[in-house]
């Protein structure tokens, strides 16, 4: 028999070892989940130049830098997802653009993307190319342009609301595209969830576009789609994935808001659309992480994060979860953005699969086309009027003046069609900054649109200026105008009020509701796009050059 001393020894060690068991056993029944997002890369694998290569006054961007830092803090977690919230191809600089942005997709693949939502721009060149990406295969006008196959996006594009009805579609167009629904009727476009299983836990992301994106896409690039509700898609999805036995759900969502804390990694008072959608999203949805307004932000919105990391590749956002591995729940997150700084080694990957793509972009991009003595500044005043906006509607006014080019009598452009300062190239030694490339005019005008003169009446071109505010309210979403065009307008007024029609002046005179005038815009302002519906009772058009030229 042992001493009575030893008796107590040993019952005071074994519950020293129950105690330190259950606690492991209490650890061990909670995962450590890192999501990885970023969102509005827009193809930027160079570092971007300007205000958009910055955070403050930090350098930050382009995808050798930000492949280290996702490396980085991929190493720091096993169980680690990259995630994005779309975006992340068109309105794109050269180097990417020029090749219909495959090497972005290859790039993003390389440096780690698994899941991302569709964005508004992802549908620049029509949804079958976007479709393309995804699947792979040879662009089918231009074909490989680097010589190598395009094999597809190594991640899964998703996109719960949005659906493709295959009966409003041309069937050479469907056949082309090689999409398919099994019995002929409207589905999603991509799959509008997945589900991942790590650390012995499932996270379900559902995919989601802002409803409002046929508004501010070129009509013909989203023909056969519609956009559904995003918040009531959300719950629809939700209930599926809890039926699965999925209860962690994160929301990637291409819709945004902006905060006021002038801080990359706060929030205060977030405002903007997705805080009325995340209101109306349910309870099983614990993360939401957005995009589209290219603002940085992490936010609590009632029970749910709501993240947000700016635009081009500058920032991370670095999202923890702990995650119960009995219930499948989220017991705790957060999340802080981690800035994209240069300072760190380049990826070699990154850099191998770009240098495949620089010399023939820099063949054209290269040329000098003009210069500047100082950046002209896409960022808007409080009015929504930028120095770019003005330069670009001025230099489309002048180049279809001439009757025999359409005779224009006032250009208007969108500011969104405007991605970057032109910031000229500088010279060493040089007080002004110097020439201007074709890459750089390229960068700020992306699109390949088509500069087209039309007839509006002075009532439509009013109604016109009026539907800026009802389609978008914001300064981002104003037109810019040529030299000669003026007009005031009272925000506070109601829808269809807000110009004031006898403010209305071309070269000085009061324009006349009856009267024809001859208006220059990109041919995506004349197809409706922006909201702009009234651009379409534009008659007798006369096609110049592309924009850029």
């Amino acid at each position: 028999m042992l001493p009575r001393f030893l008796w107590a020894l040993a019952l005071t060690s074994l519950a020293t070892l129950s105690v330190a068991t259950a606690q492991r056993g209490r650890e061990a029944a909670v995962v450590d989940v890192q999501l990885l997002a970023f969102n509005d890369f827009h193809g930027n694998l160079e570092p971007p130049s300007g205000t958009n290569g910055r955070i403050g006054p930090t350098d930050a961007g382009g995808i050798e830098y930000l492949a280290t830092h996702l490396a980085r803090l991929k190493a720091t977690n096993p169980n680690t997802i990259v995630v994005s919230a779309g975006d992340n191809i068109g309105a794109s600089p050269l180097v990417s653009g020029m090749f219909h942005d495959e090497p972005t997709v290859e790039a993003l693949g390389a440096a780690g993307l698994q899941v991302s939502t569709v964005g508004n721009h992802e549908f620049d060149e029509g949804w079958w190319e976007l479709y393309r990406m995804q699947k792979g295969g040879c662009h089918p006008v231009d074909g490989c342009q680097d010589g190598t196959p395009f094999e597809g996006a190594r991640f899964v594009f998703l996109s719960a609301n949005v659906l493709l009805d295959p009966r409003r579609v041309d069937p050479p167009w469907l056949a082309r595209s090689g999409w398919t629904s099994p019995d002929n009727r409207p589905a999603p476009l991509f799959p509008p969830y997945v589900v991942k299983e790590i650390g012995g836990v499932k996270l379900g992301f559902i995919g989601l576009t802002l409803e409002a994106a046929p508004q501010i896409i070129a009509p013909a690039g989203v023909k056969g789609l519609t956009f559904a509700p995003e918040a009531s898609t959300a719950n629809t999805i939700a209930r599926t994935l809890r039926s699965q036995g999925v209860r962690a759900i994160v929301v990637l969502i291409h819709q945004g808001g902006q905060q006021n804390s002038g801080d990359y990694d706060g929030c205060s008072a977030l405002t903007g659309p997705i805080v009325s959608i995340v209101g109306q999203m349910s309870d099983d949805i614990g993360v939401v992480v957005s995009g589209h307004s290219h603002q940085s932000y992490n936010c609590m919105v009632g029970t749910k994060l709501v993240t947000s990391a700016e635009s081009y590749g500058r920032l991370i956002t670095d999202i923890d979860l702990r995650i119960d591995r009995r219930t499948d729940r989220i017991v705790s997150k957060s999340a802080h953005n981690v800035l994209v700084t240069r300072d760190v080694d380049k990826n070699a990957g990154e850099t191998a699969l770009v240098d495949r793509y620089r010399p023939a972009a820099a063949k054209i991009g290269n040329r000098v086309v003009g210069s500047v003595t100082t950046s002209i500044i896409r960022e808007p005043n409080e009015v929504g009027e930028s120095a770019l906006g003005d330069v670009v509607a001025d230099g489309m006014l002048d180049a279809t003046r001439d009757p025999a080019h359409g005779g224009a009598v006032v250009a208007l452009m969108n500011l969104g069609g405007l991605r970057a300062d032109l910031a000229g190239t500088a010279v060493p030694g040089a007080r002004d900054l110097g020439p201007v490339t074709y890459a750089d005019v390229f960068n700020v005008m992306p699109f390949g649109n088509v500069l087209i003169v039309k007839t509006l009446s002075g009532d439509a071109l009013v109604r016109l200026l009026e539907q800026q505010f009802t389609a978008q309210t914001d300064r981002y979403r104003l037109l810019q105008v040529s030299d000669g065009f003026t007009y005031s307008f009272d925000p506070a007024r109601p829808n269809g009020q807000r110009v004031n029609r006898a403010s209305v002046t071309i070269s000085g005179r009061t324009i006349a509701p009856t009267d024809r005038y001859r208006v220059a815009m990109p041919d995506f302002l004349w197809s409706g796009g922006d909201g702009l519906t009234v651009a379409t009772e534009g008659i007798d058009p006369v096609a110049a050059d592309p924009d850029i030229d």
